[in-house]
């Protein structure tokens, strides 16, 4: 009887279990079923949202590709001024490298070629008047071109996709002397930011600290040409020195400075020259100034005073320098030399200063027993202001007031005929 009754409770239990188990598995089934469902409706509200992102996007590609007057002048702006500064930072890149190279195969030649001796001192000369149909290489250029390479041996060439050295400048190339490896601006920043017209302000640097200050600076602060030129006058490398606090002076300088105008400037005299136009509509600084000195000699020698032709672009050495005078005259009258130095610029204390230079190189290695001292006229020319002052080298005043002044060209005259003479040049007259 117990067996009986022990056995039908078991079999209830086990009843009862199998339907908790039928129970649980149906829960399960429904709760999966459920999930299911929900992972569903989550695969399409991304779907949707995808869906609405792509017809978002599509609405502003649409949108955007809808230019309006305002935008597409602006679109325009940027791509003249993109590719007008790629333009320039080919040409004046370009232009840096030929000068480079011209000054190397002079400094080759002069330490190996096999026929220099024939020239000598001449070369210089000779160089000129074999190359004449060559833009900007005349004989005071063609030194500043060896000046250049001795200054900037770092820059040296190597090959690149924009810039292909032909193979035959290699030789010259290997031949270069190992610059140090402290040089503090990169060479390929002083070839693609700093212009050649930038280099002819920085030559007369001879410390290189100083130099370099200025290229860091030039570089730093966008600079153009003028305000490189006047920095440099300005003598702000030695104020920087002197201040306690540089970065604000650097900051100030910086604030006041013109910028590089990232545009290719047509009218610099190297630029101009050296891509071959030559429409007389704009007058070149070289050409101006070889018209205008040839007007000033031809003015000076039919004043009938005494004035005798000796030299034009005369080379002087002082030091270990070649300086070159414009135009020496001989007066016969006050038995002197006339040292006249043309200046395509505003007057400033510098040219006087290199004019009285040359005076005293003059009087120490040109002037005779018989000789009177020499004297200077500098010309200076900044657009429609003429400017005419005589350089005298430490003599006294009186003795030129009394002396020479009677001789010599009145500077009324002078900045009269050098204005006229410069009106018509550039008319194309």
């Amino acid at each position: 009887m117990k067996n009986k009754k022990a056995g039908t409770k078991l079999l209830t239990v086990s009843t009862k279990f199998k339907a908790n188990k039928k129970d649980s598995a149906m829960a399960k089934a429904k709760i999966t079923k459920t999930n299911t469902s929900k992972a569903k409706i989550t695969k399409a509200n991304t779907s949707k949202a995808k869906i609405t992102k792509a017809n978002t996007s599509k609405a502003n590609t649409s949108k955007a590709k809808k230019l309006n007057f305002k935008s597409l002048v602006k679109n325009l702006e940027n791509i003249n001024r993109e590719f007008s500064y790629q333009a320039k930072m080919a040409v004046n890149t370009s232009l840096t490298l030929r000068n480079w190279f011209i000054g190397a195969y002079i400094h080759e030649y002069e330490l190996n070629g096999s026929d220099r001796a024939k020239y000598g001192d001449k070369i210089f000369a000779e160089l000129e008047k074999a190359l004449k149909n060559i833009s900007n290489c005349m004989r005071r250029q063609l030194y500043e071109y060896l000046g250049f390479f001795k200054a900037y041996p770092q820059i040296v060439p190597t090959p690149s996709a924009q810039f292909k050295i032909p193979e035959s400048m290699n030789r010259i190339i290997q031949k270069v002397p190992t610059v140090p490896a402290q040089s503090l601006v990169p060479a390929e920043d002083l070839i693609s930011k700093i212009s050649y017209s930038m280099f002819r302000l920085l030559l007369p640097i001879d410390d290189e600290t100083k130099r370099a200050f200025y290229e860091i600076e030039t570089i730093n602060g966008s600079w153009s040409v003028r305000e490189l030129k006047r920095q440099i006058n300005s003598l702000y490398y030695e104020r920087s020195g002197l201040s306690y606090d540089k970065k604000k002076l650097q900051k100030l300088a910086n604030k006041k400075a013109s910028k590089e105008n990232h545009e290719i400037n047509i009218r610099d005299p190297y630029i101009f020259e050296f891509i071959g136009l030559k429409s007389r509509e704009t007058m070149t600084e070289s050409t101006l100034e070889e018209e205008l000195l040839n007007k000033i000699q031809d003015f000076l020698l039919e004043l009938g005073h005494g004035f005798c032709f000796e030299a034009r672009q005369k080379r002087i050495l002082i030091g270990r320098k070649h300086y070159f005078v414009d135009l020496v005259l001989y007066h016969r009258i006050l038995k002197c030399h006339v040292l006249v130095e043309l200046k395509l610029e505003e007057f400033n204390h510098e040219n006087i200063g290199q004019l009285n230079t040359y005076l005293s190189w003059f009087k120490e290695n040109i002037m005779t027993e018989d000789d009177n001292p020499p004297v200077g006229i500098l010309l200076c020319t900044e657009k429609d202001h003429v400017l005419v002052q005589f350089a005298l080298a430490g003599m006294d005043n009186s003795l030129f007031v009394s002396k020479y002044q009677l001789e010599l060209p009145k500077k009324e005259d002078m900045q009269k005929f050098i204005n006229d003479n410069i009106k018509k040049a550039k008319m194309g007259k």
